[in-house]
């Protein structure tokens, strides 16, 4: 066990190209303001941070970071680019082929169809005439409005809520559940804690920086993944890092980065690097478990306390149940890769010291994902710290915010309801809510129902309607889908084995986009709907600590004939009737809706003794900040329920901490058993199918986009290698293939083929190739199903099966063969709009 790599200062931009990047320092702005002869005092906010706008002729160009921003994120200074993209949408259009012949058109034209520039007008009927005759001939159910994305953190302009809004008064839809991030943890954790863990409040880094003496980053890369936020971030995390790791000089804290990739947070806190076999965490920890039951380290006390099913799972521990084998750290050795001698030393350590588990989203993105944050969960159990301070687990450090003391509660706070802790941690901050899908209208339209699937699911829906599927407990049918409409989302990215996606999209009879570039999803869109960016409209949005409410103030006027998406939904249920047109909007212009979330934040803070000024004052200065309580600092995840187990008992049936399900275990699931357990992944470098492609492929979040956003500026041209999406490979793994650092190189299987660029280095262990998520989809023959993407969209190469009947997650790795790429490099055409006809 070494220190693969050097300690790296963590606000210093990393060079070369074989280096691992990390946060960048306060971006510093290229102009001053002075030249900026519109005004810079508007404020705005993204997903990566607050900040004002410069406007120099009536054009938006700087974002500059709002002081409250602690660590500015390097990608708001991309948002004026992106504002005029060459692969913005201008105007509405329509496929040639669905324009002549409608839902009758040839569909495989998908993609590969020229666009036709029409009128809003002639827009806006298309789209409410295809919606009535589905309606009429199919049912309400056969449209799909589970548009999923990171579009907007306005409250008013969220485009999948008010998509969903604007289908559930028209005549009712399709939707979804669950995330692409959090799909299987969200589902297996409220079994195990009563509680879903991605969203779970996590001990607060003060606590941690006051007590912890271990921290163990497992599939968690939080220096990097902490830029981004639902809600809008302010960094504020980075500073406790930073006091981290001045904490650990002074007096010994101990890092370990359990991972396959040495990450930007273990080069920050110089962490000692656990190389595993991707999707093998959970043999890992079941040999941890197994070394501190046979040596009589584990916490008796907690797991009779606090626990329920111990006995059932060590029967599995021990080989005297299921499969019959042992699970000792020699065994898991054979697994995932670690050696087993390291296996007991760390399992000494963690018990020895007081530990805190950083689990991360990673390891649930896989085959079987629900069962490593239930043993994750289990390990910490046996370890016995669970509510001591800076002791036992948490899954979500890596999100932006979490563990940062808050002036409001996060909702993680279920697990506990009684802890008066947690009560005091929920302080009077009156929060911020957007537009509900719900009508507070009465008529017919309130009656219509809306469906629901697993997001994940939506391919395995169109190529099976009407099938049987098993969900979290219940069967269910997939409804027969006849239009999708998607607002401000990108499935052509974030969806697994696009070529499989592409055959089951040519099923659907109409396909609307409503978004503001020509995304690969817009590409293959019938009708293509342009919509205004962030700063090209008013909203309200907070900050993801609940902090500060901001005021999103329009900076420069829509770009070409971009629309609101508040005011194209109106037009379209204009085509239908007035009441629900009424019922859509209650009455209220867009200003009044952004008014009426203030004042209700402004009422709730009044009743609390909260003071607020009035919504005038507050768009005037463009934000409102909130003190937080001292009692925040001291918040230390399940503290009530240690203390009282019976009181503060847990939201699962028995109270307490569920090692063994009865609830799961009822199911009576092939892939999620009654307790944590080692499933063989479909696919893993110890699988049949690594004989034939021998690399396991893992797809981590990116450093300089949030999924496939800001791809379309120029901060790609800070990490790609020839213009293609790097792919990391180990220094052996490439030697062996003839690949040298900058070479562009095909990656395939059977499901598809990308080019990336290749990126030789220690940081990845041999055996794995790391390749980010969200590089746009690029197919050299447009809309041809196998075609190569000449960018590197790996999910081109990720499976789109379930992670089991539990969850129906989603995964993010596969097996890969790589070759060094021969011939003339194919041109990059996605960043440039299509030719359009009518221009």
């Amino acid at each position: 066990m070494t220190k693969k790599m050097d300690r790296r200062s963590f606000l210093r931009a990393s060079g070369g190209i074989a280096a691992v990047a990390t946060v960048n320092a306060n971006a510093i702005p290229l102009v001053g303001d002075s030249l900026f002869n519109d005004k810079a005092e508007g404020i705005s906010a993204s997903h990566y941070g607050a900040f004002k706008t410069g406007v120099r002729n009536s054009r938006f160009e700087q974002a500059i970071p709002l002081e409250g921003d602690h660590y500015p994120s390097t990608m708001i200074d991309a948002l004026p680019a992106r504002t005029y993209a060459q692969d913005r949408i201008l105007y509405p259009c329509v496929r040639e082929g669905y324009l002549k012949n409608g839902y009758k058109s040839d569909k495989s034209k998908r993609g590969s169809d020229k666009y036709v520039r029409v009128s809003w007008e002639t827009a806006y009927d298309l789209v409410a005439n295809e919606m009535k005759r589905i309606y009429k001939d199919f049912g309400h159910d056969a449209i799909y409005g589970g548009s999923y994305g990171w579009f907007c953190v306005g409250s008013l302009n969220n485009p999948q809520a008010l998509l969903g809004r604007m289908l559930g008064v028209a005549g009712g839809y399709t939707s979804r559940t669950c995330t692409y991030s959090t799909h299987a943890i969200r589902q297996i954790t409220p079994y195990i804690t009563g509680t879903d863990e991605s969203s779970a409040q996590p001990t607060v880094y003060p606590v941690l920086i006051e007590n912890t003496e271990c921290i163990v980053f497992w599939g968690a890369d939080l220096v990097n993944s902490n830029q981004i936020a639902w809600g809008v971030p302010d960094h504020e995390v980075y500073g406790y890092l930073k006091q981290l790791k001045e904490e650990a000089k002074k007096r010994g804290l101990k890092f370990y980065i359990i991972d396959p990739v040495y990450n930007n947070t273990g080069m920050y806190f110089d962490a000692e690097h656990i190389q595993v076999r991707p999707t093998t965490d959970v043999a890992l920890m079941l040999g941890m478990a197994h070394y501190l039951y046979s040596e009589n380290l584990y916490s008796k006390d907690f797991m009779h306390k606090y626990t329920i099913g111990f006995d059932e799972f060590k029967k599995y521990l021990l080989g005297e149940s299921e499969d019959m084998v042992a699970k000792t750290p020699e065994w898991a050795a054979k697994i995932c890769g670690v050696d087993a001698n390291i296996i007991k030393m760390l399992a000494k350590e963690f018990v020895s010291k007081r530990t805190m588990l950083m689990g991360g989203w990673a390891t649930q993105r896989a085959h079987h994902g629900e069962q490593p944050n239930w043993m994750l969960i289990t390990l910490a159990s046996m370890i016995g710290q669970i509510g001591l301070p800076g002791g036992g687990y948490a899954c979500n450090y890596h999100y932006s915010g979490n563990g940062v003391p808050m002036p409001a509660a996060a909702t993680g706070n279920t697990l506990s309801n009684a802890d008066a802790n947690a009560k005091e941690y929920a302080s009077a901050s009156p929060g911020l809510s957007g537009i509900s899908v719900k009508s507070k209208m009465d008529g017919p339209w309130k009656q219509r129902k809306m469906e629901v699937i697993p997001v994940s699911r939506i391919v395995e829906c169109l190529e099976n309607p009407g099938a049987d599927y098993n969900f979290d407990g219940k069967s269910y049918k997939y409804p027969d889908l006849k239009m999708a409409y998607w607002a401000g989302g990108n499935p052509f990215h974030h969806h697994q084995d696009r070529n499989r996606m592409i055959e089951a999209w040519q099923k659907l009879d109409t396909f609307v986009v409503q978004d503001a570039f020509w995304t690969a999803t817009a590409r293959m869109a019938d009708i293509v709907l342009p919509t205004t960016l962030t700063t090209e409209r008013n909203d309200i949005t907070k900050s993801q600590s609940n902090a500060y409410i901001f005021a999103m103030k329009q900076a420069s006027k829509p770009y070409g004939e971009a629309m609101d998406d508040f005011d194209i939904f109106v037009n379209i249920l204009r085509r239908f009737t007035a009441e629900q047109v009424l019922a859509f909007t209650e009455g209220k212009t867009k200003m009044e809706w952004v008014k009426s979330f203030y004042n209700a934040s402004y009422a709730k803070a009044k009743k609390s003794g909260v003071v607020m000024p009035t919504f005038d004052e507050f768009w005037e200065k463009g934000f409102v900040y909130f003190e937080t309580p001292e009692s925040a600092k001291k918040f230390i995840k399940m503290e009530g329920f240690r203390k009282n187990p019976v009181i503060n008992r847990l939201g699962t049936p028995s109270g307490k901490i569920e090692i063994f399900s009865k609830k799961i275990a009822g199911y009576n699931y092939k892939g999620c058993k009654g307790h944590p357990m080692w499933f063989e992944p479909m696919e893993w470098l110890g699988s049949k199918v690594a004989k034939e492609f021998p690399l396991n492929l893992i797809s981590p979040h990116p450093k300089y986009r949030l999924h496939s956003q800001l791809n379309n500026t120029w901060l790609r041209d800070l990490e790609e290698v020839q213009g293609r999406e790097p792919i990391w490979i180990n220094t052996k793994d490439a030697q062996k293939r003839g690949i040298q650092n900058g070479d562009v190189v095909r990656i395939f299987n059977k499901r598809g083929q990308v080019l990336g660029g290749a990126v030789v280095t220690e940081a990845i262990m041999e055996g794995a190739v790391r390749m980010q998520e969200g590089a746009w989809y690029d197919p050299q023959v447009p809309g041809k199903i196998g075609s190569l993407c000449v960018h590197g969209d790996v999910n081109v190469l990720t499976p789109d099966v379930g992670t089991s009947e539990l969850a129906q997650g989603n995964q993010a790795t596969a097996l890969v063969e790589i070759e060094k790429f021969k011939g003339e490099l194919p041109e990059i055409g996605i960043f440039k709009a299509p030719k359009i006809k009518g221009i």
